[in-house]
Order: structure tokens, then sequence, then C-alpha cells
């Protein structure tokens, strides 16, 4: 199969890119890949190129380039199609619109894959008719808004298939009555560490992520205070950096100092790979209000970690076995992570034995199975043969220029399964 992915940005770093990633390596030793980047801010990205993967942009954000796009005049008009809902419409403008559509109207694939909604609502508005078009969600459809979740249940009827990365979220799409389109939850892949197992003898609990207010690390840290009340030899290590992160950062330190867990609890700052940092620790932390799937639980589990993660929403209750290979704790109960923690800690042949079942568990992760998962949903909707679906019209027309068109309105007849267009 010729498979073409559309990412925001591929030059940047972030989960849904390194899933991306490795999804699109391990097809590209079956399949033709590429993955289409929308921006490009960099020359290099940061994750290197998939062997095997052909890496293009379509809107270049280099100021020293010869490509230079931030200039020119359709950068600075706001997009239409890209739907507002979508928390980076304000990244997106009528070149865009455009270079989307154009990508998207002339590219040779067998199936394209968006992998935001912003997008998927593209791919359905503008691909043309005849590849098998699949929309994934790497977050969870409730976390919308009300006007992105309005757009989803109107434009993704249009599509061939979700998926989503976790079962919770999927049985969520279910509930939209989205007729003919095929919904599967398929999780994250993560690649078998580079670097040997953590032993479970290091007294160093890991935390990753990226450093904002849902991933709750003021509870992680009020957690382990009471930990080192018990266990002052045991430390805690934080990795990780995000947008407009220095304030968290600042108040998190003061938190520090004054809980007094200056020689207990540090702020490590990114780290790139991460698996030697995980492998470094015995135990895995995750306190998030919300995970749309928990790709550090994976990852911490991979190295070898037991984790002792919140039961949030959605992803950790699907990749934990509560008392097995980790624990599962309530949201925002600092005592009961506390307590969690500190069983595995005072108990090395448990935590051992978690250990152990972690990294056995993991393996169900591994991108070999997961790609073969995704090939058996597109294989099937391609052998299926071209949707009847309208696909693309929109998309000819907006990339013929057509400046009558302000917008487009789909109106899906459930009943009758015609596809009305309106134009005003």
């Amino acid at each position: 199969m010729r498979i073409s992915f559309l990412l925001h940005n591929g030059y940047h770093i972030g989960g849904t890119i390194r899933t991306t990633f490795t999804l699109a390596q391990e097809l590209a030793e079956r399949h033709e890949v590429e993955i289409v980047s929308v921006f490009r801010h960099r020359d290099e990205p940061i994750l290197g190129v998939p062997a095997g993967v052909t890496l293009r942009h379509l809107v270049d954000l280099r100021k020293k380039s010869a490509g230079y796009d931030g200039e020119h005049p359709d950068f600075a008009r706001p997009a239409r199609v890209f739907p507002r809902g979508d928390g980076r419409w304000k990244q997106y403008s009528a070149l865009t619109d455009a270079r989307i559509g154009e990508y998207l109207s002339t590219v040779e694939a067998d199936v394209l894959v968006a992998t935001r909604p912003g997008l998927n609502v593209q791919l359905a508005k503008q691909a043309r008719r005849g590849p098998v078009l699949v929309g994934q969600e790497h977050l969870i459809l409730d976390s919308h808004s009300y006007r992105l979740r309005r757009e989803i249940g109107h434009q993704y009827a249009l599509l061939d298939a979700v998926t989503t990365v976790t079962e919770a979220d999927a049985r969520s799409y279910r509930k939209l009555a989205l007729p003919g389109v095929r919904i599967d939850a398929v999780p994250n892949s993560v690649p078998a560490p580079s670097v040997p197992p953590a032993d479970a003898t290091a007294k160093i609990v890991v935390a990753a992520g990226r450093l904002t207010p849902v991933k709750r690390y003021d509870v992680l840290i009020d957690a382990f205070a009471e930990v080192a009340a018990a266990r002052p030899d045991w430390k805690l290590r934080i990795y990780g950096t995000g947008d407009a992160s220095d304030n968290l950062r600042t108040a998190l330190a003061r938190q520090i100092e004054r809980r007094g867990l200056g020689e207990n609890v540090f702020l490590m700052g990114t780290a790139n790979p991460m698996e030697p940092e995980w492998a470094k620790g015995s135990l895995a932390a995750v306190t998030s209000r919300q995970e749309s799937f928990g790709m550090t639980i994976v990852e911490a589990m991979r190295c070898g970690l037991p984790v002792v993660s919140t039961d949030c929403p959605h992803g950790p209750r699907e990749i934990i076995e509560d008392g097995v290979d980790g624990r599962l704790v309530p949201v925002d109960d600092v005592a009961a992570i506390a307590r969690a923690l500190l069983e595995l800690i005072n108990d090395d042949e448990l935590r051992a034995k978690t250990a152990r079942a972690a990294l056995a568990a993991s393996e169900r992760f591994d991108p070999a199975r997961i790609a073969v998962r995704h090939e058996e949903i597109w294989s099937a909707l391609v052998a299926r043969g071209a949707s009847a679906r309208t696909h693309g019209r929109v998309g000819e027309a907006l990339h013929r220029g057509v400046g009558t068109v302000v917008d487009v309105v789909y109106t899906l007849k459930a009943k009758a399964g015609v596809l009305v267009r309106r134009f005003r």
C-alpha cells in the first residue's frame, strides 16, 4: 500500500509525532510511506527522519530558508477550512488551507491518515475521491470544545475510519452515530528500549511528561513528601518541559523548597532519549488528572518499571493491571499515591515481581504488533473499494480558487444516506 500521514509539525517533538514516526517506520518495511508535515520550523526534525520514510512539508517557517512562507500574503489571512474549534487554529491560515487542499487533491496514495481533529476535518472536506480516509484521534473526544465536537460529528461522516488510542474513547465516538464509518481502538506503540531494563534496585522514582497543570506534579511532590518522611533514602526525578512551563517550573521548585525536599525531589528538565533515564529508576509515577493514552506509562513499563498511576480518563486502566504490573489510585489523592509508592518501595521482592510483570505486559505495545492492527483495518477498507462518499469536491473547488464559495455546509441525511451540499 501507499500510505501518507498528514501531521501538524513533524519537525517538533511530542507524543503524536513520536508515535506517528514509530508507526511509519514499521510500516515502511512493507509499504511505501510518507509523512507530510504542515509546518517546518527547523532544518532537521528533532526525532530524525524514520528509516525508509519520506518526510516533506507544506509551509516553511524557517526565516533563513529560500522557501520561507511567513511573508506570503495568505499566511496572514485566517483559515476557513481548518476548523476554529481546534486549539491550533490560530497557527493555520488561508495559505495552509490552500497547501493542504492541493496536497489532498493530488497525492497518489491508497490510504490517507490525518493525525489531529482539525486535520481530520480538513481531510474530510478536501480529499479527492479514491483513497481510504482515516482520521486518528490522539486526544479525547470529550476534551474537545463544543464547537469542535459539532464539527467532528458533522464532518467525520465523510471519513472511512476513525481510530482512537483507547477503547473508552472509541465508545464515545460510536455514540456520535457516524453511519458507515469504521471506528476502532488501536493503542500507540512504543519500541523496545535500546538499553537493558531497570534492575529494580535503584532507590529512584521517575516521572516524565510535559510540565502542564493536567499532569499534577504538585500532587506528586506532596505525595513524595510522605514517601521521603518514611524513606529519606529514596529520590524522585521529574523530567519534562512544555509550552509556558517556566511559571509552573518555578512554582514546583518553590513547592519543593517549601516542603524541605531539596535532597529528595529534582526537576531534571528534558531528556532525549528518555530510555536511559527510565532505566536508572525502579518505579515510575503518573499523577495526571487526564491522559488521552499514557505513553509515558508504556515507556516506563518497556524499561522494566512498574507504574503507580492515577486511574484517570482514559488510558491508564487499559494499560495497567492493578496489583499485577502496577498500581491504580484515585485522582488527586495524595495519601493513596504515597501508600502505593511505599508499598512497592518497602517490599523489594514485590517490586521486582511487579517490574517483571510490567516488562512482559508492555510487549503488546510493540510497533510490529500495533502496525499489523492498522494494516488489517486499512487493507479491509482498501479491498472494499472507493467509498461511496463524495470525497474531494470541496477541495477541488477551493484548489481552483472559487472565491464565491464562502462556506460549505454538509448535511448528512441518515436515513437516505445522501450527502447534500449547500453553498451560501
